[in-house]
């Protein structure tokens, strides 16, 4: 019989999408005012793996990761998925999203994105909010999974994750 044992400290991210850079610093603002302590914000990446977005969001649509420096228990992703779903609502126009936040986590062993859609590698959370294992940690870089996005499948992420959790190393050991 095993022992609980507490959760791998998690660092909190969110991977916006949008294609009007004031509904992106809209939503920038708004997650400031919950996680106050920024990391650091990628540079705006062109998004152009499916055309899933275009009609909803507008085109060109762009990506960038935020990473706040904040170290969460992995449970509260559930809240915060909740959270990041409010703050598309209010930047909705016409009922339409101008803004898609995916909040996510990164530990020492692998990034994990929560998400609103049952599929069959993603596991129930509670309060209708899903998690899934995007990339694991194996042989000193971040890997893809088969179901793993295409997008989160490219060097340029799978390096921007490697920065995170060398952020989360760097937070860890000094506190």
């Amino acid at each position: 019989m095993g022992n609980p044992k507490p959760p791998e400290k998690a660092i909190l991210f969110a991977g916006l999408l949008y294609s009007r850079e004031e509904r992106y610093t809209l939503s920038l603002e708004l997650l400031k005012r919950h996680f106050p302590d920024v990391l650091f914000i990628t540079d705006p990446l062109v998004w152009e793996h499916t055309e899933y977005y275009r009609e909803e969001l507008g085109w060109p649509i762009y990506r960038r990761f935020i990473t706040f420096k904040k170290i969460i228990d992995p449970s509260e992703i559930v809240n915060i998925k909740l959270l990041t779903n409010k703050i598309e609502e209010e930047l909705a126009q016409d009922g339409r999203r101008t803004v898609n936040i995916d909040p996510g986590y990164v530990t020492l062993s692998k990034v994990v994105l929560a998400t609103t859609k049952n599929y069959a590698h993603r596991v129930y959370l509670g309060r209708g909010i899903y998690a899934e294992v995007t990339l694991y940690y194996k042989k000193g870089a971040f890997r893809p999974h088969e179901f793993t996005y295409r997008d989160y499948r490219t060097d340029k992420y799978i390096e921007i994750f490697g920065m995170i959790r060398e952020s989360l190393k760097d937070l860890v050991a000094s506190t």
